[in-house]
């Protein structure tokens, strides 16, 4: 099975570096991914951070498509529940207007940020529609196809670009793969969010039986994973760290991940509600880039997936570049057999 691989940068800060230090990383590591034959760069969305520079993705995707010449550029994700669907639609038209045929558009539901960047996204904004109806209101703004109930018909998002921006659901659970079937989308699942694969093969599934084939569409999904590419299976242990990740469980059935004991205890005092905090491991596909190699070829198998969207949190920068070379290198030496 031939594996597409993608990436996704979050534009951390890390010690000693400063947000324009975070940027000029992240605009490197589009070049070195196109240079490296990837398919698509996304960029994410985070709020309220002192370790994450990447606050306003569609400022960033506009950069990044003008540093770029090929590759697509795109949102890993909006956070929808916070913006109206019509604005999103008018920001990512202008990107797809800009560079055709380059621009995806990532949703996702995680509020991105503290419950205080919340409330503030939220200022004014009355009562919320569902994720559910968002989603689908933004897939009408964005191919110009408005319902013919819809209180606003006959509005346009414009500009109208000749190609929009391919729209995807991002989740980490069974229930988003459902949606995303439901709305005949493409699906991509977080496993490095979510960290466990029986949960992503699960969602996968679930996502390929539900799809709405109605409009003509077949199922496109897709899985974001960690990824770690050394030269030695010890390095690539050192540079993953003691990475942990913190869930917390409300007391209304909620459940939140998030990188750092620290980040989630804020979040816990933040948002005045009972809770309990679960650590786990994270799911890092780490090692040499024979022992990578295999294990993404395992997975590929295993959910008949054949595009990964790979991040890859480690300093110092060289090293993050290091990983993505020896990870197009991996791919690149699949034996012929493994790849039909």
């Amino acid at each position: 099975m031939a594996i597409t691989i993608s990436v996704l940068d979050q534009s951390p800060i890390y010690p000693g570096e400063t947000p324009e230090e975070a940027f000029q990383h992240t605009i490197e590591l589009a070049q070195l991914s196109e240079r490296l034959g990837f398919r698509r760069f996304w960029v994410s969305e985070h709020h309220d951070s002192e370790q994450v520079a990447g606050s306003s993705p569609e400022v960033l995707i506009s950069h990044l498509l003008a540093r770029t010449e090929r590759i697509r550029i795109g949102s890993g994700g909006i956070m929808l529940q916070h913006y109206s669907p019509y604005k999103v639609a008018e920001n990512f038209n202008v990107l797809a207007s800009l560079a055709p045929g380059r621009v995806d558009l990532g949703v996702g539901r995680a509020p991105g940020g503290l419950p205080r960047s919340t409330q503030a996204l939220q200022q004014g904004g009355g009562e919320a529609s569902s994720l559910t109806d968002k989603i689908v209101e933004l897939d009408q703004y964005v191919h110009n196809r408005l319902e013919a109930d819809h209180p606003l018909t006959g509005l346009k998002a414009g500009p109208l670009p000749g190609t929009p921006p391919q729209l995807y659901v991002l989740g980490a659970s069974v229930a988003s793969a459902g949606i995303a079937a439901e709305l005949g989308l493409p699906y991509v699942f977080s496993l490095f969010i979510g960290g466990d694969p029986a949960v992503a093969l699960d969602a996968v599934r679930t996502y390929r039986s539900a799809f709405d084939t109605s409009s003509g569409k077949e199922p496109q999904v897709i899985i974001a994973l960690a990824v770690i590419v050394a030269d030695t299976e010890e390095e690539a242990g050192e540079l993953a760290g003691a990475q942990k990740l913190i869930r917390i469980r409300f007391a209304s059935g909620k459940t939140l991940t998030l990188a750092s004991r620290e980040q989630a205890e804020e979040f816990t005092r933040q948002s005045e509600e009972s809770y309990t905090l679960e650590e786990r491991e994270p799911e890092i596909t780490k090692g040499t880039k024979e022992s990578v190699r295999e294990q993404l070829l395992a997975l590929a198998e295993a959910s008949g997936v054949e595009e990964f969207i790979v991040t890859t949190n480690v300093q110092p920068f060289g090293k993050r570049q290091r990983s993505f070379e020896l990870l197009s290198e991996a791919l690149a030496e699949v034996p012929a057999e493994a790849s039909r």
